[in-house]
């Protein structure tokens, strides 16, 4: 595994940033290593290099499919969660609509990723309908809004398995069940960006017809995704060319990025329930922890339906920015929430949308665990993040107090 220490004024440094992004892990570079040197051909070319780059893409996409229970003909790589979100929505819902006209309804969440949110919008100005479903304050959408929602015209309904700011997890198969009861004609499509590597992620005992995911998600490089969807599902692809990636995604592959992903996903399926239960561990004591010696701390989300690396809590009487700047100083790494929103300066809509008023969103904080963290590094974040909260809260506007 590689090295994933640094050192910061000669501290370790703890990051606990891994929804954001993961290390890459060392295996996986030995993998890329070659198709950034000498085996640089074109998968399209017919000669000896492109037919290895050729070959590796096939084996890669033969284990992106095996982490989640899908068939390789059912998955094309692309550039990451983001782009996999706008080709499930904009591709499948625009050749929906344009075989069976009267289909132009979608159905989402509120506390989707933005690439999900965003692509709705733009949608909405093309001609479709959107509906948004509320969550409750443990960020759960209730069954029931959902069948309320469902009509004639809905053509794709997406919810994402995993949030990425608290974790929560939905009931997807129940969804899906739902959904495909009521019209199997209507395309079911989830975001698993956040799901995929931390729990077990089957898309056909989840009844999924479409599903994205990411490679630096998984310890895997950047730059790189993929999108499951379903045999016998149509979409218009969005990008024309030379007819790459099964004719859905023209544009010559990223072999270097689409090896690392396949090499991430051999890994992450092989240490897949390890993993789970070591950060479910982390998790647990991490939460109970500031529980116990943090007064003022709330937990957001449901903690029974919860991923095992996630913890995210609001800290009463600071404001969670001050709180990121000084607990980097002290070398450790951590997020307000989603990464992707941070350059907007935008209020977290999934901590607004599950019922938290301005001040209780301003003072949150996402922790998100990894595989190279050790209980010594909660230990020490525990006691940083009491001493850095006392002295914030000392100059609080609110006159918290513990």
């Amino acid at each position: 595994m590689t090295n994933l220490s640094e050192n910061k004024s000669n501290n370790h440094l703890i990051y606990l940033d891994h929804a954001a992004s993961t290390p890459v892990l060392q295996e996986t570079i030995n993998e890329m290593i070659p198709y950034l040197g000498d085996l640089y051909g074109n998968p399209s070319s017919i000669h000896t290099y492109g037919i290895k780059s050729k070959m590796a893409i096939r084996i890669a996409r033969r284990r992106v499919a095996s982490l989640i229970g899908a068939k390789s003909s059912e998955i094309f790589f692309t550039s990451g969660g983001t782009e996999s979100d706008n080709f499930a929505l904009k591709g499948i819902s625009k050749c929906i609509r344009n075989y069976q006209g009267e289909k132009n309804h979608i159905i989402t969440s509120s506390i989707e990723h933005d690439a999900i949110l965003e692509t709705c919008h733009y949608l909405e100005k093309d001609g479709f309908t959107v509906a948004y479903l509320n969550v409750d304050k443990k960020g759960i959408i209730d069954r029931t809004e959902l069948k309320n929602h469902l009509t004639e015209k809905t053509a794709l309904v997406s919810i994402m398995l995993a949030n990425n700011e608290i974790g929560v997890i939905q009931p997807i198969k129940e969804f899906s069940e739902i959904v495909h009861n009521f019209d199997k004609r209507i395309i079911f499509h989830s975001d698993a960006v956040q799901a995929v590597g931390k729990i077990p992620v089957n898309v056909k005992e989840l009844d999924l017809d479409s599903l994205s995911l990411s490679s630096h998600k998984i310890n895997g490089p950047k730059g790189v995704g993929a999108l499951y969807v379903r045999e016998k599902v149509n979409f218009e692809p969005l990008i024309q060319g030379g007819g790459q990636e099964l004719t859905f995604r023209s544009g010559t592959e990223n072999v270097p990025g689409i090896v690392g992903f396949g090499k991430a996903s051999e890994i992450s399926m092989l240490n897949l329930k390890e993993n789970f239960h070591y950060l479910y561990y982390l998790r647990d004591y991490f939460i109970n922890r500031i529980n116990e010696e943090i007064s003022g701390s709330m937990l957001n989300g449901s903690l029974e339906s919860r991923l095992p690396n996630n913890v995210n809590f609001t800290f009463l009487g600071i404001n969670g920015e001050d709180l990121l700047i000084k607990l980097d100083e002290d070398g450790i790494l951590a997020s307000t929430g989603s990464a992707c929103s941070a350059n907007l300066q935008k209020e977290s809509h999934v901590l607004k949308a599950i019922g938290l008023n301005h001040e209780e969103i301003s003072g949150s904080i996402r922790f998100t665990l990894g595989i190279q963290n050790t209980k010594e590094e909660i230990d020490k974040t525990i006691r940083t993040l009491s001493r850095r909260i006392k002295e914030l809260r000392k100059f609080s506007p609110t006159q918290y107090r513990d």
